[in-house]
């Protein structure tokens, strides 16, 4: 779809201006757009968020990702929403300045610290609505899976006893739940180098939830190495526990898990052009690993001690 396709003139904070848009690279549920006016009334720079993959499917809530956007922004690190569309399938917010990060970004300090500093004022800021539960999404999509034949890994469901024994572990000692992003991948944090800060974007599976489920989801996305997952917890705790890490460990496999079949649904409803089923085989193929390690015994003993 191009951008004169998407029907952008039928924004109200774009009526009677001139205007051009680009498309922005990435993004595998939405169509992303920046458009800045180029005419003589206040300069606007936006993004354009125009929904294309089956939000049904994929548990996305439009109403909930507008309100928890705006949320975001009142705890400085999102973009302010400027206009919600959800009959056009709309969400406008403005461009934040700086670059997206990638995987090898994160292994530098200073970004890294950056990037917990931003994860830790989203969690101390205003309260999102919703509840996120990785728990109760995988078993939500689980039965999509089931439901629509879509295809999966002949071994997914050979970790059901694990999943269960993890899910014990971590509602035995729970802990209060904060705002949380769920999905913050190298390419949602905006490091704006100048300004000596990290944005955070994309709030489509936000809700309240476990901060360590939002540090695990994190590690786990970008590759990172057991020293890696220390020195994050590190940069968002500043000493972190043995139950601490142990818990973002365990939750880190629960993302790789549970995210996966999102991937899989993805794989057979999606019309983007990409290879959603390997995506989610990589990330299965992490969790089968986690769930089979000898260190998850040991982990969930210090999550009971927490």
């Amino acid at each position: 779809m191009t951008t004169e396709d998407l029907g952008l003139d039928r924004l109200a904070c774009l009526a009677g201006r001139s205007w051009h848009a680009v498309d922005l690279p990435g993004g595998l549920t939405n169509h992303n757009v920046r458009v800045r006016t180029d005419d003589s009334g206040e300069p606007l720079d936006l993004v354009v968020r125009c929904t294309q993959s089956d939000a049904d499917l994929l548990g996305i809530d439009r109403d909930t990702e507008e309100h928890n956007t705006r949320a975001a922004a009142a705890a400085g690190v999102g973009a302010a929403v400027v206009e919600y569309r959800p009959d056009l399938r709309m969400l406008v917010i403005e461009h934040l300045p700086g670059t997206a990060l990638v995987d090898a970004d994160l292994a530098d300090p200073i970004t890294l610290t950056r990037a917990a500093d931003a994860v830790r004022r989203l969690h101390a800021g205003p309260a999102f609505t919703g509840v996120f539960d990785m728990f109760a999404r995988q078993a939500a999509y689980r039965s999509t899976v089931a439901a629509h034949g879509f295809r999966l890994p002949a071994s997914y469901d050979d970790h059901a006893g694990t999943w269960t024994d993890v899910r014990s572990a971590l509602e035995a000692a729970p802990r209060p739940p904060v705002p949380c992003n769920n999905d913050l991948l190298a390419a949602n944090f905006i490091q704006d180098v100048a300004a000596g800060t990290v944005w955070l974007i994309d709030y489509e599976y936000s809700g309240s939830g476990d901060a360590a489920f939002e540090l695990g989801n994190t590690a786990t996305e970008c590759g990172f190495t057991d020293d890696q997952t220390q020195a994050w917890a590190e940069a968002y705790y500043g000493a972190p526990t043995p139950a601490d890490l142990a818990r973002v460990r365990v939750q880190a496999a629960c993302s790789a898990y549970g995210w996966s079949l999102w991937g899989f649904i993805q794989a057979a409803s999606s019309p983007l052009d990409f290879d959603f089923y390997d995506w989610g085989v990589e990330r299965f193929e992490k969790a089968a690993a986690a769930f089979s390690a000898p260190r998850l015994r040991h982990d969930l003993e210090e999550i009971a001690r927490g």
